[in-house]
């Protein structure tokens, strides 16, 4: 797939998203127990298409006289708008989903891993405010922050958003009730 496919195939996860969020629907989740993320990045992301919008606002006004560019930038402006507040809907309706045999992380419309349980070597709460790369983990941070970490006995394969693949053994992730996820993957 070529990057541009990868980027396309994205904006659309993004625009489903909205849909779904609008429909109060959410995507891959029957069969399992959701574990939401979205609380963690809302506010910051509604602030922002709020500035969008406030943004939006000014340009238009600005460039009253100018409508070539009033038409150009309003039409940018509208998609960013959409755009960001397509990040947390696909936050919202793409929860971490934990069924019989897998737990499926996701990160937005950026990440999607099934985890099967037998590889879960270890799961504890753990809040990291603080990640640096290591070559084998995987962090899906939101709000600057990770809640729940997995350590497998085999790694998975995680596949970025532009199409790199690489193994991981350690995944932070975020989770609204770290208790309540830890305590279901204990269980299990």
């Amino acid at each position: 797939m070529t990057t541009v496919y990868r980027m396309a195939r994205h904006e659309m996860r993004l625009f489903v998203s909205l849909a779904l969020w609008l429909a109060r629907r959410t995507q891959g989740t029957a069969g399992g127990r959701a574990f939401g993320y979205a609380r963690g990045q809302g506010s910051t992301l509604l602030g922002l298409a709020f500035v969008c919008v406030v943004e939006t606002v000014g340009v238009s006004f600005m460039l009253r006289d100018m409508p070539l560019a009033h038409d150009v930038l309003l039409v940018v402006d509208v998609y960013t708008v959409l755009f960001v507040i397509g990040l947390h809907a696909a936050g919202v309706v793409r929860p971490h989903v934990l069924t019989g045999g897998a737990l499926r992380v996701r990160h937005g419309a950026h990440a999607d891993l099934r985890i099967p349980l037998a590889s879960i070597a270890a799961v504890r709460r753990e809040t990291r405010t603080t990640h640096k790369p290591e070559p084998d983990a995987l962090d899906l941070i939101v709000g600057s922050q990770t809640t729940v970490t997995l350590e497998l006995a085999e790694p998975v394969v995680h596949t970025s958003l532009l199409g790199r693949r690489r193994p991981v053994r350690v995944i932070r992730l975020y989770a609204d009730d770290p208790g309540a996820l830890v305590q279901a993957l204990t269980a299990r």
